[in-house]
């Protein structure tokens, strides 16, 4: 099999990763592309190549693609419509991280017709969250109730919020801000971002989760008539949201988005010491039986390509360096739309990116959950 070309867009946290992973394989031939030198001199390592290239500039994007496979997006989501049109006009295929909704339309938009595959969404959630989810829910002959909880937490938090920045501030106050897809009562909706309040307690330890945008990818579109409740939740230590409500609903900061970017960037620490962890649960009848299944995977930090990265960086790299791989072999559609729940579980477990996520499962000893509430 022949090694592929491919660009990577954004030399962040998680494009530093993205191209750590591939180049470490020796099967893709990788160039990661930013605006900014200096992010790009901190992602230079062996075996991967970097370009100046104003990301903003869709014409700048189809040069630098000219001889590329694929392109990654790791951008910030507002530039997700930009790449995805140059990756059409040059040709290769489109795979993205986002969780914004009014992107991810037009990256579906733009898939119609395509000679190449549009794979957006498949990192962490959505993406992998998808897969999972949509796997326990064909175990079951009629489906009450699919939730699917997922949090990149610190594992030794210290502040106030209880969180540590893992991955894009952009990404995450949008989705503390945007409307949340669900299916309530067998009807697609939409509800409210920080709402649909619940604790659970798994495995002796008390978290939170409530609605976040995004997270649902096109599963509320997949499982249309055979849901009567489906809802994506972010998890975090108890506290965390109605911090954040205030900041961003009680003062406003919802409508001036750069200033909360800067408040957390400037208060807020990253941290490479993060556990990633997902809690799915799903109801529903299996015979003339209604029962209950649970899927937990938690991923702490990993080592690879002689560097420590954190679980978010490897989870959400994961997710799209398996769609990248399945693609090259032939295991998934090489050319219009590609849903994550398209791919089965068991194919993305037993891919060498997505063992990440085989490492992390578990079964709860113990589970405990309060019914959803509204936000008080």
């Amino acid at each position: 099999m022949s090694t592929w070309p491919v660009l990577i867009v954004g030399a962040g946290k998680i494009g530093r990763a993205l191209a750590a992973m591939l180049a470490d394989t020796g099967d893709y031939a990788v160039t990661i592309a930013d605006r900014d030198a200096a992010a790009l001199a901190n992602a230079a390592r062996p075996g991967v190549a970097t370009e100046v290239v104003d990301v903003a500039d869709e014409d700048a994007l189809v040069a630098a693609l000219s001889d590329k496979k694929a392109v990654l997006s790791a951008a910030p989501f507002f530039l997700t419509e930009t790449i995805a049109r140059a990756a059409k006009r040059a040709g290769a295929h489109y795979l993205d991280l986002t969780e914004d909704v009014a992107s991810t339309k037009a990256v579906r938009a733009l898939a119609e017709g395509a000679e190449t595959a549009f794979a957006p969404q498949c990192g962490l959630a959505p993406g992998f969250v998808s897969i999972a989810g949509h796997d326990l829910a064909k175990r079951f002959d009629t489906l009450d109730t699919l939730t699917m909880r997922v949090g990149a937490l610190p594992r030794f938090p210290t502040n106030a919020l209880k969180y540590n920045l893992t991955w894009s501030t952009d990404g995450l106050i949008n989705e503390y801000c945007e409307p949340c897809e669900a299916v309530v009562n067998g009807k697609p909706t939409l509800v409210q971002p920080l709402e649909g309040y619940e604790n659970f307690t798994l495995d002796g330890v008390t978290y939170e989760a409530f609605n976040t945008s995004g997270g649902l990818g096109s599963l509320s579109e997949t499982l249309a008539g055979k849901v009567q409740n489906l809802r994506y939740l972010t998890t975090r230590y108890p506290g965390h949201r109605d911090i954040m409500r205030m900041l961003l609903q009680d003062l406003g900061m919802k409508d001036r988005r750069d200033l909360m970017r800067e408040v957390l960037e400037t208060a807020v620490p990253m941290t490479r010491q993060d556990v990633v962890l997902i809690f799915i649960t799903a109801s529903g009848t299996k015979g003339d039986l209604h029962e209950q299944d649970s899927a937990v995977y938690r991923v702490t930090a990993q080592e690879f390509a002689g560097d420590t990265w954190s679980a978010i960086q490897c989870t959400t790299s994961a997710g799209v360096c398996t769609a990248l791989d399945l693609m090259r072999a032939g295991k998934i559609a090489t050319r219009g739309l590609i849903k994550q729940e398209d791919i089965a579980l068991d194919t993305f477990l037993a891919n060498r990116f997505g063992r990440i996520f085989a490492s992390g499962a578990a079964t709860p000893a113990s589970v405990a959950t309060t019914a959803p509430r509204a936000a008080a």
